[in-house]
This record gives structure tokens, sequence and C-alpha cells, in this order.
């Protein structure tokens, strides 16, 4: 066991290996094959095969600077969905004990205690006071 696992060792010095792209493809790839399960289509068949070949490809491409720049790409677009995902599960995490509400000055998003009546809330990004109201 120790001589295949120093000659894939050896296989992939030198190759681009899995990134956050090469992940995002596994959960693409594994999402549709549950969906095809259910729906028998065979362009989806077709789909999930061509995504599996194109994460074999980048994984064991050697060139590395080409794929850099490809999981910059997604991650530009990933990194702020991603930002507003979490912010929407911790809104509704912390439903019972805070609110948010957006500056109209500078639009950051700010985390309020969950105080009923109006309030005058001052921005700690742009400084600048607003008048916030929480009804529940």
């Amino acid at each position: 066991m120790e001589k295949f696992r120093y000659k894939l060792i050896r296989f992939m010095s030198g190759r681009y290996g899995a990134d956050q792209l090469y992940y995002a493809m596994t959960v693409l790839c594994i999402l549709l094959m549950i969906l095809n399960s259910f729906l028998r289509i065979p362009l989806l068949n077709i789909l999930v095969w061509s995504l599996l070949i194109l994460m074999v490809i980048r994984s064991f491409s050697r060139n590395i600077y080409k794929r850099q720049l490809e999981n910059q790409k997604f991650l530009r677009i990933y990194n702020p969905v991603k930002a507003k995902v979490m912010l929407t599960v911790r809104k509704i995490r912390e439903i019972r004990t805070n609110r948010y509400r957006t500056c109209p000055h500078c639009k950051a998003s700010l985390r309020l205690p969950k105080k009923k009546g109006k309030h005058t809330v001052e921005c700690p990004r742009c400084h600048k006071a607003f008048q916030v109201s929480v009804r529940f």
C-alpha cells in the first residue's frame, strides 16, 4: 500500500489538484445526479459526464497559472453570493434577539438589539445618525 501511495504522490507532483471551483463542480455534479435519478433526462446525463471529465482534466492539469485564474474568476462571483447567503442565515438565526437594518447613507448592514419603538442609531462605518423603528 505504501508503494501505491508513493507512486500517486509522484504522479500528482506538479499537477494542479483540487480547489474551490473543483469542490463547487463536485457539489453541482452530485445535485445533477440526484435530479437526473428522478427525471431521467439524457441531456442532464451528458452534462454530468462532461462536468466530471472537466473536473478530472482540471485536477490533473500541469498549467497551474491558468487553473488559478479560473479559480479566481469563480471566487469573484462565488464570494459575494456566499456572503449574502450567510447574512440571511445569520438574520434568521438571530431573529429572536436582533434586528438587521441598512444604513441609508453608506448601505452597511447593522445588527441592532430587538427593542420595540423608535430609536436613533449611529452607523459605526460612516458615523451618521438615523432613525430606526422596530415593531416586532
